[in-house]
C-alpha cells in the first residue's frame, strides 16, 4: 500500500517585529487662578445637577490644587501638574492662604490677640494665623446677599493661616466669638485674586 506523501517542511510564520509606539511628550504644566463664585463645588462632576468648576473651567486636564468650600468665594488654583498640586495643596509646605472675613460683632483687640497665638478647635490648636482688622474692601455683590442680624454690627477681618483644616477659618473666628457672615480668599502665596470677577479664570506661570 503505498504510503501517504510526507508533508513539506514548513517554516514557522516570521513574527512582526515589535512595533515602538511613540510616548505621547509630558502635558505642559498649566496653572489656572479662577475666581470661584458662592455656592459652587470645587469638583467638576456632581450627580445633583449643582454648579461645579465645569461650569466656568473649559480646560481639559486640570483639577483643583487644594479646596474651598460651596460656601466661600475667591481664589482657587487649578492644575494639571502633580507635583505643583502637592506643594500647593498640602499642609506642610506652610503656603500662607489670604482671607477676606467678614464677621459679626466689632473685634476687640483680645479676640485678634486668640487668633494670632493659635485658637483651640475640637481638632487641637491651630498654628498662629496673621490677624488684622480690615475697611470694608471693594468687592462683587455676592449673589444670594448675605443675611445680616439689624441689630447686630460686622466687620472685615484679614486673616492669613498656613493650615488647610476643613472649614478652618469659619470655626477659628466662631471660636473666639465672631461668627463669619462672608469668607472670600484672596491670595495663597504669590497668586492673588485681583482683576478676576466671579467665574472669570486666568492661565498664569506655574513657577512657584
Amino acid at each position: 500500500m503505498p504510503r501517504p506523501p510526507r508533508p513539506a517542511n514548513r517554516r514557522p510564520a516570521a513574527r512582526p517585529a515589535p512595533r515602538r509606539v511613540a510616548k505621547a511628550p509630558p502635558a505642559q504644566p498649566k496653572l489656572i487662578l479662577l475666581n470661584k463664585p458662592f455656592d459652587v463645588l470645587t469638583q467638576f462632576n456632581d450627580s445633583d445637577g449643582r454648579a461645579t468648576l465645569k461650569d466656568f473651567v473649559d480646560v481639559p486636564g486640570v483639577y483643583p490644587a487644594g479646596r474651598l468650600d460651596r460656601d466661600s468665594e475667591g481664589l482657587l488654583l487649578l492644575t494639571n501638574d502633580g507635583r505643583l498640586q502637592a506643594r500647593i495643596a498640602d499642609p506642610k509646605h506652610k503656603l500662607p492662604k489670604t482671607y477676606w472675613v467678614q464677621v459679626e460683632g466689632e473685634p476687640s483687640d483680645e479676640q485678634l490677640d486668640q487668633l494670632r497665638k493659635g485658637v483651640q478647635l475640637n481638632d487641637g490648636p491651630t498654628l498662629p494665623a496673621e490677624a488684622r482688622r480690615l475697611a470694608e474692601p471693594q468687592l462683587w455683590e455676592r449673589d444670594p446677599p448675605v443675611r445680616f442680624r439689624k441689630s447686630v454690627p460686622t466687620a472685615w477681618l484679614e486673616l492669613v493661616i498656613r493650615e488647610g483644616r476643613n472649614r478652618q477659618v469659619r470655626r477659628m473666628t466662631a471660636a473666639v466669638g465672631l461668627p463669619t457672615l462672608r469668607l472670600v480668599r484672596v491670595r495663597i502665596g504669590p497668586w492673588q485674586l485681583e482683576g478676576l470677577q466671579p467665574g472669570q479664570w486666568r492661565e498664569v506661570s506655574p513657577e512657584l
